[in-house]
């Protein structure tokens, strides 16, 4: 494998350490000998954070300045306003505007203050509702958007293109990497503004914990149970950040390069999936949980409740053919999420936002 793109004296800049995808980036960073592990600081390097406490990324000013003082050589942009169905239902402006703001300023400010590579956390809700399946980079911008989370979507799709232009424009170093559904330690497990996954694993639990493991009792899902989604745990993407840090240059020779629907050349792919390439039914999903977390009752389904999008699989052939696959099995990563869901429960530390 060629050499690296960056190195252990890298000032690496994290922002939305404190979140599920940010934390898991600085431990595969430092599993890697970046950041604050000892190799890097040996060569000068540094990981640099800086929580919503101490730097609001919507305040443009505030951002500037601190990009200015710090000087990162490397950015993962890994911060964003998320949510459940619900929660993009209820607030889309807030959806819209935050990730927008979060987004310009980063990037924007990585890019004057000298940053050397930045790589931009998207997300796979930014294809159209019935892309092609499994889905390929290049059907960004073919079709509608679910609208169940277009806000957040747009505000993705704009992050993607902004880094895109600053590439084409001014050279600069910036590449996106789009994940699937993501799960793992440090979720939000809200009753109403989460994910489906974290939302499921609360509800069974809960029931669980009824006498008989909740046995007799029945837990209601939303939708049919029929839409089929693709599931990736956080540390894999972790791992994903520091590959594509290391050795995707989306301008070298032989780099994944998008193709027309005739499969003619149309140049760079300047973002690329992350997944796991398989998919399940959120029934499937729903009754794995049960089993993980020992529910012994019944499943409903209120179909009434909105389905989203009927099937949402990523090709991440792409990747892949760089030399990153995904190693941690959806059965294997369910435990322990369930048991890391547990214990912060029981210690109190939940986010409930």
């Amino acid at each position: 494998m060629s050499e690296a793109l960056i190195t252990p004296a890298e000032r690496i800049y994290v922002a939305g350490h404190r979140g599920m995808a940010g934390a898991a980036v600085c431990r595969a960073l430092r599993r890697a000998g970046y950041g604050d592990a000892a190799a890097a600081q040996a060569a000068g390097g540094a990981l640099l954070t800086a929580g919503s406490d101490a730097l609001d990324l919507r305040d443009g000013a505030a951002v500037e300045h601190w990009f200015a003082d710090q000087r990162p050589t490397v950015v993962v942009l890994a911060a964003a306003k998320v949510g459940g169905i619900h929660a993009n239902a209820a607030y889309p402006a807030d959806f819209l505007l935050d990730n927008l703001k979060i987004e310009t300023h980063v990037i924007e400010s990585a890019w004057r203050h000298g940053a050397r590579r930045l790589l931009f956390l998207g997300s796979s809700c930014i294809y159209p509702k019935f892309a092609a399946q499994p889905i390929r980079e290049e059907a960004l911008l073919s079709g509608a958007l679910e609208p169940t989370n277009a806000w957040y979507a747009i505000a993705k799709i704009a992050g993607i293109k902004l880094a895109e232009a600053l590439r084409l424009q001014h050279g600069f170093d910036a590449i996106s990497l789009m994940p699937t559904n993501l799960y793992g330690p440090g979720d939000n497990y809200h009753p109403e503004h989460s994910h489906v996954l974290p939302a499921l694993i609360r509800r069974f639990h809960e029931a669980a914990e009824r006498p008989e493991r909740g046995r007799g009792t029945s837990v209601t899902c939303w939708g049919s149970g029929t839409p089929l989604r693709e599931f990736l745990h956080v540390d894999d993407l972790g791992e994903a950040c520091v590959f594509a840090l290391e050795h995707w240059d989306p301008d070298a020779p032989g780099a994944p390069r998008a193709e027309g629907p005739g499969g003619e050349d149309l140049g760079p792919l300047r973002f690329l999936n992350v997944g796991t390439g398989v998919d399940l039914s959120i029934r499937e999903l729903a009754e794995a949980v049960a089993a993980a977390t020992g529910f012994a009752g019944t499943i409903a389904w209120d179909t009434t409740q909105p389905d989203g999008t009927p099937k949402k699989q990523l090709d991440v052939s792409r990747l892949a053919a760089l030399g990153w696959r995904a190693r941690i099995p959806l059965a294997q990563g369910l435990e322990a999420t369930v048991a890391d869901f547990r214990s912060r429960l029981a210690a109190g530390t939940l986010r409930s936002v």
